[in-house]
């Protein structure tokens, strides 16, 4: 069994910067891919990025590109979401995911998330 535990969130100002964490109980992440998801009030959960754990290939959803980047820590099994030019859009519950395997965009996919952590973007 895979927990994931989520941190990070916060309030930030349009425009500034955040980096959430996920980390595993009991395991590492090799194996595995790992996503990052949002949802918003009223909304559905949509997908942000994943990331390959072992190849380190990402995808990323259209509305984060060139702002949001995934990455990994082999050593220290955390995954990362570094959040640059925040905006007020983004403001959502943010979950990380894991699945064995490769990446996917669909949260179905997914077997293991994490708790959740709040973003919030002020304008």
């Amino acid at each position: 069994q895979v927990q994931l535990v989520n941190s990070g969130g916060g309030l930030v100002q349009a425009g500034g910067s955040l980096r959430l964490s996920c980390a595993a109980s009991g395991r590492t992440f090799s194996g595995y891919a790992m996503g990052w998801f949002r949802q918003a009030p009223g909304k559905e959960r949509e997908f942000v990025a994943a990331i390959n754990w072992s190849s380190g290939s990402a995808v990323y959803a259209d509305s984060v590109k060139g702002r949001f980047t995934i990455s990994r820590d082999n050593a220290n099994n955390p995954v990362y979401l570094q959040m640059n030019s925040l905006k007020p859009e983004d403001t959502a519950i943010y979950y990380c995911a894991a699945r064995k395997g490769t990446l996917r965009i669909g949260a179905l996919e997914y077997e293991y998330w994490g708790q959740g952590t709040q973003v919030t973007v002020s304008s």
